[in-house]
């Protein structure tokens, strides 16, 4: 931001701060998508391909996703290699959450995908009524974050449940219920686009449907052929998003694409 610009905003009572999160760009579209991609298949290889099982794969991952955190509480401004390892991180523990209601506690996917559904809605209530915004342009505040964080969480509890709902309890495949995710996301773009649908709106539709399109993508990757898949296995197909997530993120830090700024109020929490 230009030095007139941080004067003005200086004169307005208000401090220029930097967005903790990313602005919205192709990058950001394609990290995400890997990334919840990644959270499909890592969460299953470290359950069953390593041993651990469900449960201890929970505690383990919630202990590191909790490290991460911290770290990016600590930042208070976008570094991209935490907050992208951050939401890997949720994206596995959202799996694992979502997974261990259905498998542990025999909970079916219609209720756990209503249940996170009406999650993300009391999360969405309660930070408008705190903050009067839901936007991602403003995150500059423990309090926003925190929200934001979140309703990150339960988008990608409810994609994964919404997800696995489609493909397999309803018998449509991953290939199918795939295609009609990505469909929907068609339809979405084509609203905000053409149809001037609000843009927050618009951001976390997209963002809540993104997560069952890449958990059903991911699992047509890993999962063997007799389940419907191409049988790649988890490991291969994790390292190969993996590495793909790394590669945007090295491009990312080094143009500065997705640093934002934003003013706002000079002290607050």
């Amino acid at each position: 931001m230009s030095t007139i610009a941080s004067a003005k905003a200086g004169g307005a009572g208000l401090a220029v701060v930097r967005n903790r999160v990313p602005k919205v760009t192709v990058d950001f579209w394609l990290v995400k998508l890997l990334a919840v991609t990644v959270g499909e298949t890592a969460a299953d290889f470290l359950a069953d391909k390593l041993g651990l099982g469900l449960s201890n794969t929970s505690w383990i991952l919630c202990g590191v996703l909790g490290a991460a955190l911290l770290l990016q509480f600590r930042q208070k401004r976008y570094v991209p290699w935490i907050y992208w390892v951050t939401v890997v991180l949720v994206s596995v523990v959202g799996t694992l959450v979502s997974d261990n209601l259905v498998d542990n506690l025999g909970i079916g996917l219609e209720t756990t995908t209503v249940a996170f559904g009406l999650a993300l809605a009391v999360t969405f209530s309660a930070w408008y009524a705190a903050e009067r915004t839901l936007s991602i342009h403003t995150i500059y505040t423990n309090s926003r974050e925190a929200f934001y964080w979140l309703a990150i969480l339960f988008t990608f509890a409810l994609g994964t449940s919404a997800g696995d709902l489609l493909s397999e309890s309803l018998g449509l495949g991953y290939l199918q219920a795939g295609l009609i995710y990505g469909a929907v996301i068609a339809v979405v773009a084509f609203a905000y686009y053409a149809l001037g649908m609000n843009g927050i709106l618009a951001f976390w539709l997209a963002y809540i449907l993104t997560r069952p399109m890449g958990a059903s993508f991911g699992d047509l990757l890993s999962q063997p052929t007799a389940d419907g898949g191409l049988g790649l296995g988890t490991v291969l197909t994790s390292l190969v998003f993996l590495a793909g997530i790394a590669a945007i993120i090295v491009y990312m830090t080094l143009s500065h694409d997705g640093d934002e700024t934003a003013a706002g109020p000079g002290r607050r929490g």
